[in-house]
């Protein structure tokens, strides 16, 4: 399964050691799924993750927020962005994690916000989930 991750399920999983979102970052990191990344959301999942709120709530000090960025970056494939469609969403923010589903052929977008996608990225063939949804489908 080829899967895109919305940065907050970055931020939940770095927040949230033993949840949904967690267990996706180890499913990449064994091989059982393959996560997708573009430059443009690598530089989103490093800003939002180094907020001070996310990074406190987690526990983290700057060096270990770094050493989780590049570990989901290492894990993941990088993806080209030979086609951009915007405006697609109602959050000109999302349109980066969109892109990178459709240019990286995902079967899926994670995200805990299913209703700024709605159905358009099904329209491009990828399904939304929760990553409660994406970990199950994982590991049947």
């Amino acid at each position: 399964m080829r899967l895109v991750l919305d940065t907050d399920v970055v931020v939940a999983a770095m927040r949230s050691p033993a949840g949904a979102s967690a267990a996706i970052l180890m499913a990449a990191r064994q091989g059982q799924t393959t996560l997708l990344v573009s430059v443009s959301l690598a530089l989103e999942y490093e800003a939002v993750c180094r907020k001070a709120e996310h990074r406190v709530a987690a526990g983290l000090s700057d060096r270990e927020v770094d050493a989780f960025l590049d570990a989901v970056i290492a894990i993941a494939e990088p993806v080209e962005s030979h086609f951009l469609w915007r405006p697609q969403l109602r959050d000109p923010g999302d349109e980066m994690v969109l892109e990178a589903a459709v240019n990286g052929q995902a079967n899926a977008l994670v995200t805990f916000n299913m209703r700024d996608f709605g159905t358009v990225p099904s329209q491009f063939g990828v399904e939304v989930l929760l990553p409660r949804e994406a970990i199950l489908r994982i590991r049947r």
